[in-house]
């Protein structure tokens, strides 16, 4: 598409993401963009497998979302850098790195479903970046779509402040458009998806609500912001401009949240939306500028948004395109990136070349010479950039802050069938690795396994169908094992003490430790050394052995979490005192500590929410109390129930087949990681038993 090479003024872009649950339009909504944009000239079906945004192979095969995908497009004179996110809660990392990164949202619900599981963990999100954001409530033309109990779920659940400024045109089968109640038009969609919509006069039967749903808007604005109190107060003529500029700040504030309507399948309420994002949604120019740490001094530093600034930019993604190879997606936040320059990765410390730089189109892509500050690109032939690195001027080496990802809960183990598929799987776990900060390689040098770890059975399912059709490797795949985690009950003072002779130089090392819990705040090492009894570079050695201790496994070789560790005593010996015997001191102390303060066994708890006709909902409830879990909460709508709760993950496996079996089909389920708890006690013999068979 000629012209998108081109500069554009920075009020004239948007940095968008489509953000949602499973199956709420996203991607749907996504092709109707890039159809009216003129992107695309033949809209995209999921259920054809023809979309644009889902262009791997697993996604056409599964119709969802699983890499978010960007593009480029443009609308009456805007700039859209667009990211399509996934909806499954097992590529949640994709939606948090994209919402890093992008200055506004569009969260889609489903008219029918409303407020969903994945919903929540998105806003969630989105809330802990400060992405402001629209609400497009979408498939409003299906049976039991009901657009106001959408927009009292977005109240009462997201904890938000929504502002209705469309109203649905007729009810499910007889939904015809819309009603904008800012412009004062009726949008009505009739005949094939190119035809224009036609913007006519409000029908005589809907003036009533018009009025009524118009009075309210300019009221939620009025409570919100302040020029539009005091037009409101002094009676003043309240006028398009200044409901829109009023929208707009309430928006960008994120007090408000302007509310949309339509169905994207049935092409209706797209243009709309797209002029809505030019209206309410922040270019970069109306963002806070990006906070960055210098190298040098360790000062906060404002990156200027300026094109003339140096360099300042945020790896976000990196792909292994199998076609063009390497690629690393880029948030320019300061300053210029020009294609053939060298630049410094601050995070990594070394200096990386700038390849070729990309517009993305999905796995299509335009070059460009340059990008500027608030673009989105790609580029090629950074091979030692990875998600989350920094990259900026050699002369202003600065530390964006990385972005953070959840740790992996479920792990398998994979087995190549030869040789040469060793090596190919040994190159294909380590590109799929660089790209995603959630899928966790390690070898077991015990039983000479490849174990990968990753955020649920279908994230880990995707990625061994990735290893074996992008990669051709041949391999067995384990069962599915939870990684479960250790930690302590009590407090207690223990020793440490390595001593080896053995002719000539020994080895002595000794250390008094009291381990004491730590609930929630990881591995926490305080030196109580007084009168320099041992000299610091053995304590730093002692801190680093229990640490190790901690990363290797406590006494059924699970990870050790959650653990305050107090040096307060130890002695050493002038001549075979080292490094070396401190570490494996301090990692004994560990072990000792573990039996001395009560171990504990902890599993990954997952929130569950089925969503079931009500005629099931005692055989739900009773199956998953059969799976230790526990129901936290019922809401009804009709005759649909939803039963929030939680439940071990080890007793998720296989849940999809059970629940289609107990519901005829008709009941769907979400799970998200909610956190580690302690595991009974009869059933952490029982690990540690099998954990001793296998190690």
């Amino acid at each position: 598409m000629a012209g998108l090479a081109q500069q554009f003024p920075k009020e004239k872009i948007r940095n968008i993401g489509i953000i949602a649950h499973i199956d709420a339009g996203k991607t749907t909504t996504t092709e109707r963009i890039l159809f009216y944009t003129g992107r695309t000239y033949k809209i995209g079906n999921i259920d054809e497998g023809t979309t644009t945004m889902d262009w791997m192979e697993q996604e056409r095969a599964r119709g969802i979302t699983i890499c978010s995908a960007a593009t480029t497009c443009e609308w009456n004179g805007y700039r859209f850098n667009l990211i399509d996110t996934p909806g499954h809660v097992d590529f949640t990392a994709e939606v948090e790195r994209s919402l890093r990164v992008l200055d506004g949202g569009v969260v889609v619900f489903d008219g029918v479903a409303g407020v969903e599981a994945q919903s929540e963990t998105v806003w969630r999100q989105a809330d802990r970046y400060g992405v402001p954001r629209i609400c497009f409530v979408n498939k409003l033309d299906r049976t039991g779509a009901d657009f106001f109990r959408c927009v009292g779920m977005i109240e009462t659940r997201l904890k938000a402040h929504p502002i209705v400024i469309q109203l649905p045109l007729g009810r499910e089968s007889s939904f015809t458009g819309i009603i904008d109640l800012v412009e004062g038009k009726a949008i009505v969609y009739e005949g094939k998806a190119e035809a224009p919509p036609e913007y006519l006069d409000i029908p005589e039967n809907e003036k009533a609500a018009y009025q009524e749903h118009r009075h309210k808007m300019i009221e939620s604005l009025a409570e919100l912001d302040d020029e539009m109190m005091n037009a409101f107060l002094e009676g003043q003529e309240i006028g398009i401009a200044m409901i829109k500029a009023a929208l707009r700040r309430a928006a960008i504030s994120g007090r408000g949240i302007p509310v949309l309507c339509g169905s994207s399948l049935k092409n209706k309420g797209v243009q709309p939306l797209l002029d809505a994002v030019i209206d309410y949604l922040p270019s970069p120019l109306d963002k806070a500028e990006a906070q960055a740490v210098s190298v040098k001094t360790g000062d906060k530093v404002a990156c200027l948004f300026n094109d003339d600034a140096p360099l300042v930019a945020l790896a976000f993604k990196v792909v292994a395109d199998p076609f063009v190879g390497r690629l690393v997606y880029l948030r320019v936040y300061s300053g210029t990136i020009v294609a053939g320059s060298t630049v410094l990765n601050a995070t990594r410390d070394n200096k990386e070349r700038v390849g070729r730089l990309l517009l993305m189109h999905a796995n299509h892509h335009e070059e460009i010479e340059s990008a500027n500050a608030g673009s989105i690109v790609a580029t090629m032939g950074s091979k030692n950039t990875f998600t989350g690195d920094t990259l900026c001027d050699l002369s202003h080496p600065v530390l964006l802050e990385a972005i953070s990802f959840p740790t992996p809960v479920i792990s398998v183990a994979v087995e190549p069938k030869s040789r040469a598929d060793r090596d190919k799987m040994i190159d294909g776990l380590t590109k799929l690795a660089e790209e995603d900060p959630t899928f966790k390689v390690s070898f077991n040098d015990e039983t000479g396994q490849t174990v990968i770890a990753g955020m649920g059975e279908l994230h880990l399912d995707v990625l061994v169908n990735r290893l074996m059709s992008e990669f051709k490797v041949v391999a067995n795949v384990g069962a599915p094992k939870v990684s479960y985690k250790e930690t302590i009950t009590s407090a207690n003072k223990v020793e440490g003490r390595f001593v080896r002779q053995s002719g000539g130089r020994g080895q002595y090392g000794h250390v008094m430790v009291e381990f004491s819990p730590n609930p929630g705040k990881g591995f926490e090492f305080v030196d109580n050394i007084r009168g320099g009894t041992l000299p610091r570079e053995y304590i730093k050695a002692a801190s680093e052995g229990i640490k190790e201790a901690m990363e290797t496994g406590g006494l059924a070789g699970y990870q050790v979490v959650d653990v305050k560790a107090t040096i307060y005593d130890g002695s050493f010996h002038e001549v075979d005192s080292s490094d070396m015997a401190f570490k494996m001191a301090g990692s004994l102390a560990l072990r000792n500590g573990l039996h001395k303060c009560d171990a504990v066994i902890l599993e990954p708890m997952m929130k569950v929410d089925v969503v079931t006709p009500e005629q099931y909902m005692g055989d739900i409830i009773g199956d998953l109390n059969a799976r230790r879990g526990r129901v936290e909460s019922i809401d009804s709508a009709g005759d649909t129930t939803t039963i929030h709760g939680l439940v071990p993950l080890s007793r998720t496996f296989g849940y999809t087949t059970d629940l289609r079996s107990m519901t005829q089909g008709r009941a769907t389920f979400s799970l998200e990681f909610f956190q580690y708890q302690q595991v009974p006690a009869s059933l952490a013999e029982e690990i540690r038993a099998e954990a001793g068979k296998t190690n």
